[in-house]
């Protein structure tokens, strides 16, 4: 079936997100097509206020509508404990446990030679900047993958040198789960892990 060019080029454009695949790009542009006026012009707009009015802090590189983030400018955060992260959506993850009270940094995603994401593709060197203002812990929260421990471990060697303390999230088995179902990474990680009760 040949498809309108209007179609086509959504379909093309729906494509380039992540995790959006030709059918699944095409079955997102049938939905626009069929979906009332109204609705599609909310959702444009939506689009349209998303890159007019949310960007990324100059400082930690979060996600912000104001420059510096939230987080940058409160008094009540410890600015001495910065807890590094892959994502903009990894901060969300931490701050719903409601336990941490230092600030963010975020790297804009990890180390991947394979994908050709070396260290000069990432927020890495304001990172570095940043240590240098008193910071006394660092705390590495980048994703249990090959390339977020590749990442942890490259900076870990970067950091150690200029004073700071640096540590790692815990990993392990989740809570809720069995060791029966849990890989073999996992399982050693609890393992290496394990603390004294």
């Amino acid at each position: 079936m040949s498809l309108p060019d209007p179609l086509l080029r959504l379909v093309e454009e729906l494509q380039r997100l992540p995790g959006i695949g030709p059918k699944g790009a095409q079955r997102l542009a049938f939905h626009v097509l069929k979906t009332p006026r109204e609705e599609t012009e909310r959702l444009v707009e939506a689009v349209r206020d998303v890159k007019e009015r949310v960007s990324y802090c100059s400082i930690c590189s979060n996600i912000t509508e104001t420059d510096p983030c939230i987080y940058c400018r409160a008094a009540d955060r410890d600015q001495r404990v910065i807890c590094v992260v892959e994502e903009p959506q990894n901060v969300g993850a931490i701050e719903r446990t409601r336990e941490f009270k230092g600030v963010y940094h975020v790297l804009m995603g990890a180390l991947s030679p394979l994908q050709g994401i070396g260290p000069d593709d990432l927020k890495i060197k304001s990172l570095l900047t940043r240590i240098g203002d008193g910071v006394t812990e660092v705390i590495l929260a980048t994703n249990p993958t090959v390339e977020g421990e590749a990442t942890a471990i490259y900076l870990t060697r970067l950091i150690k040198p200029l004073g700071a303390r640096v540590t790692r999230i815990a990993m392990g088995v989740p809570v809720g789960s069995d060791l029966e179902y849990a890989d073999g990474v996992t399982i050693q990680k609890a393992l290496e892990g394990r603390r004294e009760v």
